[in-house]
């Protein structure tokens, strides 16, 4: 039954709620009787759009609900939900004045050009699987970024917010794999190496000769996806034959001589002069725009760093050579002579390198950078190959070097060199994009006492725990109904003699088998280092990091050991204890040790780093388990109260459906005000007192990993 509609009145109450800080009282009165003629689903989805927009800017809330009365008619819920959210992300990255004009500029759509938007696909939904897929190719890594249309400079690949040329989702997101595939091509085909300025040079009119010239490499390229790629090959002549017209006939010579495998961009450019003088250019749905200035810029800011690079990977590649031969060895009078040979198995391209004759296997680093300039140049120029000699170029100028982390205030780079991470805004119901900015820092180790004091301290307790671990470690498991065994399984006869005498097959899984428990168990420890944990907290939780150090060392069971703490979004530290590969050494005793507090509680960007970490571990159980004093806090931010409550219980749902097991262990005695809601009911422990830190943690861990 269709709910009655809200009257103005009725919606004037919410609109003053959500907009009285900005709006005039004359602004939302109009706002309300703007909104009262529609139907009361229209009604419900405006206003809540309007509630959730209100959370990032009442401005943007106030546009929207202005303009979303005329577009519901012509528009999609699907893109105008998308077109909000878009607004909302420019605001969080370049401010209002430039999220207003997103929400201008939807006064342009028309039903006609968007009448595909329903079944459209997002960058957002496919941006991950698209980048998954470029990754899979053979050539330079090139990243997937949003923007105004399709297109690549040899580093990136550009692809626009919306594919929504036919009425199905299945077929928008093959176009766009499809337009993925043909930029990918000009990267790895030799596209990028033509000399555009020539071109434009030759020709009286130079776009209308690039233009011929992009339809001659988009026939290259189509044949060269045809040989590495035959299945997505016939999805994309599916598609051309429903969404471009048939090929111009005097083109059709042009896609022959192209359509060879032994075909290169010489040769499109070689027939150009005739493709010139064609009336008609064909244009292809998939094929994305060629932006000659975006590729040269990004050339030349990549050759002489790339040649650099190469060269000093070089000489460390000949260095380390001469350490492994089996005697020792001067260094030659004449050059060594290397020689590098381009390969392709099954269409990736791979590179074999020698050494007066002697095969050297390059490491990946090598690789990726033979690989680029292969791509830029068709060959491996003779300069590059010549190893770098000492002191000929600074390694800290040539390669990036990580920004220095406690220098973030000292200018205006905050975001250079982190790593960025979403977080869920529960007012808008979205991620705000790329918002957290993460630094990983090493804690400083303190080489002292502690370790010692700690093991002398609780030596009765060091041995209990052992002794429990052991036991954990040499556990064995009981295995029944097996086919073979030690034992008769009684409930298994029983039921097996039962079954025979009514007639039936007799079972012959009769026995019982001990089998030794195979652990195959990765572990992170996630440390509150906020301020709050300043004093017994603090030292509690050292004391029981080492307690359970000690235990796991026994144990046999990879972990890794992180704090986390922050000042507001900007700032956002990770603190490196002990990684999955290093080992449980006096460096890590004193990084323990010297543990101290920090800043604020802001905890999402941290489990979902620790999410990213765990994840590139191969293990059957992953968990991840967090050691808080509190509540989710930040300094005078919107993450106090609910807001970093509800960003932490996404960043665990995140991590649950990855397969890790989350838990957490608080000290906060009112956390049963708001963990059962983060966690869930029997996936968090409250320790009454910080004393009983380092006795429990042990018991806990026992208890969720088995």
């Amino acid at each position: 039954m269709a709910q009655t509609p809200l009257t103005a009145v009725e919606m004037e109450a919410s609109l003053h709620t959500w907009l009285e800080t900005e709006f005039t009282y004359f602004k939302v009165e109009q706002l309300a009787a703007e909104l009262a003629p529609l139907a009361r689903d229209e009604q419900d989805f405006i206003l809540g759009w309007i509630r959730r927009i209100a959370s990032t800017h009442i401005t943007l809330a106030w546009q929207f609900g202005r303009r979303a009365p005329a577009l519901l008619p012509r528009m999609e819920r699907r893109l105008l939900e998308a077109w909000a959210v878009h607004a909302c992300d420019v605001y969080d990255r370049v401010g209002l004045q430039s999220a207003l004009r997103v929400m201008e500029q939807v006064d342009s759509f028309d039903a006609a050009q968007h009448r595909n938007d329903a079944a459209g696909a997002l960058f957002e939904e496919i941006a991950p699987v698209l980048g998954n897929f470029v990754c899979g190719l053979s050539g330079r890594r090139l990243r997937i970024e949003e923007g105004d249309a399709a297109w690549t400079d040899g580093e990136r690949i550009v692809l626009p917010p919306l594919f929504a040329a036919v009425p199905d989702e299945t077929d928008n997101f093959q176009l766009a794999k499809a337009t993925v595939a043909l930029l990918w091509a000009q990267t790895r085909f030799g596209t990028l190496r033509i000399d555009f300025d020539q071109i434009s040079v030759r020709y009286a009119d130079p776009e209308r000769a690039l233009a011929r010239l992009h339809a001659l490499e988009t026939l290259r390229l189509s044949a060269c996806i045809a040989r590495e790629l035959p299945g997505l090959y016939r999805e994309m002549q599916r598609l051309r034959a429903l969404l471009d017209p048939e090929l111009p006939p005097g083109w059709q010579r042009f896609e022959t001589a192209l359509a060879i495998k032994e075909a290169t961009p010489d040769d499109s450019v070689a027939m150009l002069d005739a493709a010139y003088e064609e009336a008609d250019s064909p244009v292809w749905s998939d094929q994305g725009n060629l932006r000659p200035d975006a590729v040269a810029a990004a050339r030349a800011a990549r050759l002489d760093k790339e040649k650099a690079r190469l060269r000093i990977k070089l000489a460390e590649l000949l260095a380390d050579h001469r350490v492994a031969q089996a005697a020792p060895q001067a260094a030659p009078q004449t050059p060594p002579e290397l020689d590098v040979a381009p390969r392709e198995e099954n269409g990736r391209l791979d590179f074999e390198i020698t050494l007066d004759g002697v095969p050297l296997v390059p490491p990946d680093d090598v690789r990726q950078l033979l690989t680029s300039v292969w791509l830029d140049f068709g060959d491996i120029p003779p300069e590059y190959l010549t190893p770098a000699g000492d002191g000929e170029y600074d390694p800290n100028l040539v390669f990036d070097q990580p920004e220095d982390p406690d220098a973030v205030w000292l200018g205006t780079y905050h975001e250079k060199g982190a790593e960025l991470y979403p977080e869920w805004d529960y007012g808008r119901q979205h991620y705000r994009k790329n918002w957290c900015v993460m630094r990983e820092k090493a804690v400083t180790p303190a080489h002292d006492s502690f370790y010692h004091d700690t093991l002398a301290r609780h030596a009765g307790l060091v041995k209990q725990l052992r002794r429990k671990f052991e036991a954990l470690r040499d556990e064995n498991r009981l295995e029944k109904r097996q086919i073979q065994g030690d034992e008769i399984d009684l409930d298994a006869l029983v039921e097996a003699l039962a079954e025979a005498k009514d007639g039936r097959e007799m079972s012959d899984r009769l026995f019982v088998r001990l089998h030794r428990a195979e652990r195959n168990i990765a572990v992170a420890f996630l440390v509150d280092m906020s301020g709050s944990t300043k004093g017994w907290i603090n030292e509690a939780e050292r004391e029981a990091l080492i307690l359970l150090c000690e235990a796991l060392e026994l144990l046999g069971d990879r972990y890794a050991i992180y704090g986390f703490s922050g000042t507001t979004r900007k700032r956002c530290e990770l603190f490196r204890i002990k990684t999955f590969d290093e080992a449980y050494s006096d460096e890590v005793k004193a990084r323990i040790s010297g543990i101290r507090p920090q800043e604020y509680t802001r905890m999402g960007f941290a489990l979902r780093h620790m999410t990213k970490l765990l994840n590139q571990v191969e293990a059957r159980t992953r968990v991840l388990v967090t050691l808080s004093d509190g509540r989710p806090d930040d300094y005078f931010d919107v993450y106090r109260g609910q807001y970093g409550i509800e960003d932490t219980r996404m960043a665990l749902l995140e991590a649950a459906r990855t397969g890790i097991h989350p838990f957490c262990i608080t000290l906060d005695r009112d956390a049963r005000d708001y963990l059962p809601h983060m966690y869930g009911s029997a996936r968090y422990i409250i320790l009454d007192d910080v004393r009983q830190l380092p006795v429990k943690v042990t018991d806990i861990y026992r208890r969720i990993t088995t």
